[in-house]
């Protein structure tokens, strides 16, 4: 059977990080085993629904290069990929199942089961749940008489849960952790079809699976305990369960805890594949991708969040990605998000990648206002591109190049001006104005003054350094020259002289 694997995700909100994680992961034992990625959408929940983040989610995965197979917009054979579409399926299974004892109508208040579980914590029972121990007590149609509860169906009163067997245990592979058991004591009775027809997460994914001809499940660790619950229903319904993946929890950059939205916002970093504007918080999340990054080095910097090799390769294409994935590499402990691996990751894409590929991607991160010809940011571009992380960066980094500084370091300043050095720099802008404005031209005059007149190089250097960047950065002082030009160096020199003799 070919291998099919899908991604789905449930459109409350932007995509997070982690779930790029599993749909990377999914991507590529699909394309490892010439199989099917495809997106379904888990719209359930209907009250949870958030505008635009489908969009948002199929945007992500077009940006990363992992574009499905089939889903919502790609056509496939085994649709509708909405969930919400499907709605007419679900009930037809439910029902099954209580038809075959293996799931009962419940028709319970939500005061009802709050008095339950106040009662339940008041006997000691913390994790009071509707359960084999506690279902009889309850108003369902296991307790009722039949005719009351047939009226009750009737007036579509009722949701359908799941009837968990009483002391059972249920086992299942799972290739992270091997074997799993749990004992169907520490299960609740789920709700599998809700009182509006719409069916919950459990019973849903395990119809689709089906229906899809899913073979590989890989998601996420907070799954885990609710695998039992599908392992069953795949066998009441005498269906053939896929094979389960639960991946482990990218976590803090601290090592502590899951990554979180708020952990990006707090500390300055992404965790959202594109910027996400949050109009029911009123706040902005940022994105990977405005913040600069290329998506083959962030699929990078994922794919290894979780999973080994096997060897020492760190930088790997898609296709090496592909050629190297395997489920049994996938490591069990949580993977720390570490944000500066992720800048260096990136910086290694940046160095990899041609001047040319580069341009384009560098202009949309520039300023609005910042005007500068392909040709000039070109020349940007090679002297920069070892130096910096992010697209942004060659701005931000690199601001010298577009414009003169507007302010300076004061404290190196004091530690290498006086005004004994006024007339060497006047005889220096003599000789930078003379020479034919090349780099090495204008290093050879000015290295040669230098020399000639036994003047420290560790103290006209820096300065002059200042004067053009404003401070101890940037490429190579004399190829920061030939950018600018002999003309802007002269006005740069003397407007930071005046500046210095301020101090």
């Amino acid at each position: 059977m070919s291998v099919r694997v899908r991604f789905a995700p449930s459109p409350t909100g932007p995509l997070h990080i982690g779930g790029v994680r599993t749909a990377l992961y999914n991507y590529l034992l699909a394309k490892k085993e010439g199989g099917q990625f495809i997106l379904r959408i888990e719209d359930t929940d209907q009250n949870r629904l958030v505008a635009g983040a489908e969009d948002y989610i199929k945007e992500s995965l077009e940006w990363l290069g992992l574009v499905p197979d089939e889903g919502p917009g790609y056509g496939g054979d085994h649709g509708p990929y909405r969930q919400s579409e499907r709605k007419g399926l679900y009930a037809e299974y439910a029902q099954k199942m209580v038809a075959d004892g293996n799931a009962y109508y419940a028709f319970d208040t939500p005061e009802e089961l709050d008095k339950m579980r106040k009662e339940q914590e008041a006997l000691g029972h913390h994790s009071a749940k509707y359960d084999a121990r506690i279902r009889m007590q309850m108003r369902n149609s296991l307790s009722l008489a039949k005719e009351e509860a047939d009226k009750l169906i009737a007036s579509g009163e009722g949701i359908i849960r799941l009837k968990m067997p009483d002391n059972e245990d249920v086992s299942f592979v799972d290739l992270v952790r091997e074997k799993v058991t749990f004992n169907t004591k520490e299960l609740d009775d789920k709700v599998i079809l809700k009182k509006d027809g719409m069916p919950t997460y459990h019973l849903a994914n395990v119809v689709d699976d089906h229906l899809m001809k899913i073979t590989h499940v890989i998601r996420g660790e907070e799954w885990l305990s609710s695998t039992a619950h599908h392992v069953l229903m795949y066998r009441f319904m005498g269906w053939t369960a896929p094979q389960f993946t639960h991946l482990p929890l990218i976590l803090k950059p601290t090592g502590k805890g899951k990554l979180s939205k708020r952990d990006g916002a707090k500390f300055g970093f992404a965790v959202f594949p594109l910027e996400w504007h949050d109009k029911k918080e009123d706040e902005i999340y940022a994105g990977f991708r405005e913040s600069g990054f290329d998506p083959k080095a962030l699929l990078n910097f994922l794919v290894l969040l979780g999973w080994n090799p096997g060897n020492d390769e760190e930088l790997m294409s898609m296709a090496r990605m592909t050629e190297l994935f395997s489920l049994d590499k996938i490591v069990k402990s949580g993977a720390r998000f570490d944000v500066d691996k992720s800048k260096w990751f990136n910086q290694q894409y940046l160095m990899a990648t041609a001047d040319e590929a580069l341009l384009a991607p560098v202009k949309a991160a520039m300023p609005q206002g910042v005007i500068c010809d392909d040709s000039y940011l070109m020349t940007v571009i090679g002297l920069m591109k070892e130096r910096v992380t992010k697209y942004g960066d060659f701005y931000t980094e690199g601001n010298f190049f577009f414009s003169a500084p507007s302010s300076y370091d004061d404290k190196q300043i004091k530690k290498r001006y006086t005004a004994e050095l006024d007339s060497h720099f006047a005889q220096i802008d003599i000789l930078i104005s003379a020479s034919d404005g090349t780099a090495p031209a204008m290093e050879t005059a000015v290295k040669g003054y230098l020399t000639d007149n036994e003047l420290k190089m560790g103290v006209y250097l820096p300065l002059l350094r200042i004067m053009l960047c404003g401070e101890l950065k940037g490429p190579d002082l004399f190829q920061i020259m030939a950018v600018l030009g002999k003309d802007e160096v002269g006005e740069r020199n003397s407007k930071a002289l005046a500046y210095f003799k301020t101090l």
